[in-house]
């Protein structure tokens, strides 16, 4: 529960790095879908158009129009993938901007700060996310560095006020490589804050996915259960309800607006590569099943005109259909949660949603 609005979970939340989610207006989100939140990125909005800018608005909510819950990344993720153009230290990470190379410092007191000016929801923790694979030593290490930053970012938090007066919750993140004894370690130092929340990060970044689930399934064995559980950056449609299933409540992923502009679209039978020639004169719906957002009178054989063609609607349809769709799959879940069958309904669709049409 947030001052901006009620989120029920599961919950898929779309991505909008700078403010926006590609391809889809905001009208659209609110009214069509009926998603409760989305994300931003604080990286991305602290380079770009700047906190001056988005504090002169008001903050994130008035700037980009958007009234429901916002969810912010401290940019931990974004500053660590910039290996060649960055160096981390126990201060924090020191960064040169992929914009103009201009040098910057994330620290895990000041991503709070950017962060009450952001005015977003809910603020997540600066971490060091490591990458896969990572020997345990060098994993422990960055472990405790991220628990130390941990403890200095809850301090900041609880010492700061909104900026525009919605109360904002701090996420701590869960990391620890795939190693569970890590994982352990680092989901009860969550919890043991007490915080409105616990996120899970550093998967999804090229392990099996058999070994996510472990990790997952891990980690939401010790954080509370009345406690929303995030799994930070995952995932594919099957992802999301095996991820349910251990335990998980809140997702985000750039995967459905980022393959749709490319011509792929998760459809309840199946993904669909919607460039293939197969497609060309098939006039059905893009999902047969009626499942999705975007106007069923365009046919696959039509999307596949525009995307093939470049043409901007096509990214448009396909970034509303695929988002669409995610946010029906983790209602549906919701559904047969309520209802007790969600173990069957997932057996099943774990086998129909892989597979390639």
């Amino acid at each position: 529960m947030t001052p901006r609005g009620i989120i029920q979970t599961p919950v898929f939340m779309p991505v909008g790095t700078a403010g926006s989610v590609k391809g889809i207006h905001q009208r659209e989100l609110r009214d069509d879908m009926n998603v409760s939140i989305i994300l931003g990125n604080t990286y991305h909005l602290y380079l770009r158009p700047g906190l001056d800018v988005i504090r002169g608005a008001g903050g994130i909510h008035p700037f980009i129009g958007w009234d429901r819950p916002v969810l912010t990344d401290s940019g931990g993720y974004q500053v660590f993938s910039l290996s060649s153009n960055r160096k981390i230290h126990e201060e924090g990470a020191v960064f040169r901007s992929h914009i103009d190379g201009s040098k910057h410092i994330f620290t895990p007191e000041n991503v709070v700060d950017m962060q009450r000016v952001l005015g977003s929801d809910i603020m997540m923790a600066l971490d060091e996310c490591t990458p896969f694979p990572c020997d345990h030593n060098y994993a422990e290490k960055s472990l405790q560095l991220t628990h130390r930053w941990m403890d200095r970012g809850v301090a900041r938090y609880r010492e700061t006020e909104p900026s525009y007066g919605f109360y904002q919750s701090f996420i701590p993140i869960v990391q620890g490589s795939v190693y569970k004894d890590l994982r352990i370690q680092s989901a009860e130092k969550a919890a043991s804050l007490g915080l409105d929340a616990n996120a899970i990060g550093g998967l999804s970044v090229g392990e099996p996915a058999e070994v996510m689930y472990e990790m997952t399934g891990c980690v939401t064995g010790i954080l509370p259960e009345d406690k929303p559980r995030y799994l930070m950056g995952v995932g594919t449609p099957v992802n999301i309800i095996e991820s349910i299933a251990l335990g998980v409540d809140m997702f985000d992923c750039v995967m459905p607006t980022r393959n749709g502009r490319n011509g792929m679209l998760f459809t309840s039978e199946g993904i669909i590569n919607i460039k293939n020639n197969k497609w060309k004169d098939d006039y059905s719906p893009v999902d047969e099943a009626g499942i999705t957002f975007a106007d069923t009178s365009y046919s696959k054989a039509y999307l596949r005109h525009l995307i093939i063609s470049d043409e901007i609607l096509g990214a448009q349809i396909a970034s509303i259909h695929n988002i669409g769709f995610y946010i029906w799959l983790v209602k549906e879940a919701f559904t047969r949660i309520k209802s007790g069958d969600f173990s069957q309904w997932k057996d099943k669709m774990v086998k129909k949603l892989a597979v390639r049409l």
